[in-house]
């Protein structure tokens, strides 16, 4: 209502105390309401800044060059059609196959008879309302139909485990890390123009090879440990992991635990349809003496395991930016993390051979204590330990035994 009774200086003063007054981000607020260029405000800011009284002609209204949207109506339509990337129309559109610089979609424009420039695109799409965004992770693909529903079970055990007094772990394989001075993603500060040097290559060193660290998270103590393993991340090097981490801190956390329940994605080392992942449990559970319940996530929602943003983001905030050079560094800057909550992350340099290609048959298959859950037990089981040898076995060992 204000605006048709002020002049062209009048407007922009007017323009420019509202942008004082809002102060951060002010400026662009005030172009977004009342459509006054940027530099029109802050050429009104330097001015009321300057104090004093104005003089000396003033614009008459209507004058200057008019807005490109004004002598040229049709402009945006079509910077609207360019920059849109295609999804819904034409695969054969000019810049559905390219990278929507401004200059790019300028030279769209000019094709198209418009007298635009990328300086003028650029102000063209903040107008039309566009902006630069990166890919959103949010499709996940296909589901199962029971994923849901799969999810609540697992709280539900969760749940029942700690009341219970149970262990309770997630667990799962970071991303392999190549050792060398090689590029690790992040930043960190440093004396300006000295960052560290690494390769140009991310070629694997042959003498330093690549590290795979196995994180066992304790969901009750909010305490991460992370074995470190040099060879190949198969269900012996994640079985045992779980025991490294049982003999340093689980027994005593749970000393009294009459069960352990894992919680563990459905692919990698700890798959629910590896063989070995199974009978390597077995050999855990005879070993510490309790029942080992697993609970696997369902496919394609490996994310939601709490070992991973519980305990694995907090490793890579911590050695963001710097190149991990040596073993002995991976186990400090591990060493040094800490969970949400400011507990340590206890660590430990696996230096074991785990041989790939480890057949089991049937029958070591079948000698696994396992009982299936009633829902979903290709996900849900638990593995309890091997019953002691009946009289009659063990006479039939001590007689072959005997004639061996």
């Amino acid at each position: 209502m204000l605006a048709v009774h002020l002049d062209e200086r009048s407007k922009r003063l007017w323009a420019a105390a509202e942008a004082v007054s809002l102060g951060y981000g002010g400026t662009e607020a005030v172009v977004r309401a009342t459509g006054i260029a940027a530099t029109t405000i802050r050429r009104g800011i330097v001015d009321l800044r300057a104090g004093g009284v104005l003089e000396g002609r003033v614009r008459r209204r209507g004058g200057g060059r008019r807005r490109i949207v004004e002598a040229d109506p049709g402009v945006l339509e079509d910077l609207d059609r360019l920059a849109d990337d295609g999804e819904r129309g034409d695969p054969e559109r000019p810049l559905r196959w390219c990278s929507k610089s401004h200059s790019r979609l300028a030279d769209g424009l000019r094709a198209l008879g418009h007298r635009v420039c990328a300086r003028t695109v650029a102000s063209l799409l903040v107008l039309a309302g566009w902006s630069l965004q990166a890919n959103a992770k949010t499709r996940e693909g296909r589901q199962h139909p029971d994923r849901d529903a799969q999810f609540r079970y697992i709280n539900e055990q969760v749940t029942d485990a700690l009341a219970g007094g149970h262990a309770v772990v997630s667990v799962d394989t970071k991303k392999k890390e190549l050792v060398g001075d090689f590029k690790n993603a992040g930043r960190e500060l440093r004396r300006k123009g000295q960052p560290a040097r690494v390769r140009t290559h991310d070629f694997k060193d042959k003498e330093l090879g690549k590290v795979a660290p196995y994180g066992v998270y304790d969901l009750k103590h909010d305490e991460g440990f992370v074995s470190v393993g040099i060879s190949n991340d198969t269900a012996q090097f994640s079985v045992a992991s779980i025991l490294e981490w049982w003999r340093q801190l689980g027994l005593k956390r749970f000393l009294n635990a009459g069960g352990l329940l894992i919680t563990a994605d459905c692919g990698g080392s700890n798959s629910h349809r590896a063989r070995l992942w199974k009978v390597e449990l077995q050999k855990l559970s005879d070993l510490i003496g309790i029942p080992i319940t697993v609970c696997h996530f369902p496919p394609g929602t490996s994310k939601w395991n709490k070992v991973e943003h519980r305990l694995f983001s907090y490793i890579s905030m911590n050695w963001r930016g710097k190149p991990l050079t040596s073993h002995q560094v991976i186990i400090s800057l591990i060493a040094a993390s800490r969970t949400g909550s400011g507990r340590s992350v206890h660590v430990r340099l696996d230096e074991a051979e785990y041989p790939k290609g480890i057949k089991v048959s049937d029958e070591q298959l079948e000698a696994v204590n396992l009982c299936g859950h009633a829902f979903h037990p290709e996900w849900n089981y638990t593995i309890s330990p091997s019953p002691p040898p009946t009289a009659a076995r063990a006479d039939s060992a001590v007689l072959a035994l005997a004639a061996a």
